[in-house]
């Protein structure tokens, strides 16, 4: 299973104002194109965003289902880009030094996917995920900023400073 973990200068409740927006979807997530609806349970359990995948004009449409729903804490969904298959994605957020840790953790749960050698597999996903929560990292913090009424980019370089976060560092809080 691939994981990543990343510091973010902002409270839990941003990262989870993120995840609320389903149309949101194709800033953060990687390989994710365009949003095509957004069901109005979103993000509750059963709900599905429709988006599509790839760059245009090989485009696949498909769905990613939440699994499950807890804020400030977890958010568990089930990502569909089929014909390659399904993967399984748990976001586990928990503040930390003033700020929050994500953690994201994926794995192929059923496809063409599965095939893959896990710790092949494990590092493309890894890859991935660094700049996912690159992302969700950028609209979260800005919106931690914007409440706060700051902007700019000194306060992103601070804030990013002081969320650095070391493996070691990050293996003591026990993420």
């Amino acid at each position: 299973m691939a994981r990543n973990v990343r510091a973010m200068a902002c409270d839990p409740e941003d990262v989870f104002r993120v995840f609320e927006d389903g149309w949101l979807f194709p800033s953060w997530v990687v390989g994710a194109s365009r949003m095509r609806d957004v069901d109005v349970d979103w993000p509750h359990p059963g709900a599905e965003l429709h988006h599509s995948v790839g760059t245009w004009p090989a485009l696949l449409d498909d769905t990613t289902e939440v699994l499950a729903y807890e804020p400030p804490r977890r958010f568990v969904l089930q990502a569909r880009g089929w014909p390659v298959g399904e993967a399984q994605v748990t976001l586990e957020v928990k503040p930390f030094r003033g700020g929050s840790l994500v953690r994201i953790e994926e794995h192929a749960s059923s496809g063409p996917a599965t095939l893959v050698p896990a710790p092949v597999m494990d590092l493309l996903i890894r890859w991935r995920n660094a700049e996912t929560l690159q992302r969700l990292a950028f609209l979260a913090e800005g919106i931690a900023r914007r409440g706060r009424g700051e902007s700019g980019a000194d306060a992103d370089a601070t804030a990013l400073a002081d969320a650095a976060v070391t493996p070691a560092a990050d293996a003591g809080e026990g993420a």
